[in-house]
């Protein structure tokens, strides 16, 4: 019950704070969230609180983000200003933290790290990272081969995104947080051996 309480309130703050658009989002990701933790053996509450907090800021101003970072003194990269998507991440995780008094690092990083990924992402935050590609709402282009993904192989699912953000990108001509590319390349690494001994690769053996 307490638990229950808890995600109550913080569905509330968040529904505070943005359109309802985004809120459906964030609904929508929590939900997602809490599914693919229970298939892959996450925590299902951390993976269901990271996924409702994961935007609190996305609707801030560049002011709100950069008085966060002031605030709380966050040390930042170059990178880390590419966009408002980028600080949201950054500032949401501060937020969490440091406002709604989370002390579970995992949620934190879970939140902070949802938008580039990172090297050796953890299985929550890997849930968190997926279910904010896959959430119901999403209907772009390539999303039902993320899903497809996603549902067979959780790191499959991220290597989809990440391959989805980085070519993207690259496309808009907009720089790559190099979390990302590591990111990439911690997943491609660790998997290449089982990728490349399939006789039809996910992605086709020349990606990886």
């Amino acid at each position: 019950m307490r638990k229950y309480k808890f995600m109550i309130m913080y569905e509330n703050i968040v529904k505070s704070r943005m359109s309802w658009r985004r809120f459906d989002h964030c609904v929508n990701v929590c939900r997602v969230a809490g599914e693919l933790a229970k298939k892959y053996g996450a925590n299902k509450d951390k993976a269901m609180i990271a996924g409702m907090l994961h935007d609190i800021t996305k609707e801030s101003s560049l002011e709100y983000h950069m008085n966060i970072i002031r605030k709380f003194k966050i040390p930042i990269t170059k990178h880390d200003t590419i966009s408002k998507g980028i600080l949201h991440s950054i500032t949401g995780s501060t937020y969490a933290e440091k406002v709604l008094r989370i002390r579970d690092r995992d949620i934190i990083n879970a939140i902070k790290y949802h938008t580039t990924g990172r090297e050796g992402m953890s299985l929550l935050e890997k849930v968190v990272f997926v279910a904010d590609f896959i959430s119901e709402e999403r209907d772009y282009q390539g999303v039902d081969r993320i899903r497809k993904c996603a549902w067979e192989d959780l790191d499959l699912g991220a290597l989809a995104g990440l391959l989805f953000s980085i070519n993207n990108l690259i496309k808009i001509k907009i720089p790559i947080h190099p979390n990302t590319v590591l990111a990439y390349n911690d997943i491609v690494i660790h998997r290449r051996r089982q990728f490349n001994s399939e006789q039809n690769p996910p992605f086709g053996k020349q990606n990886l």
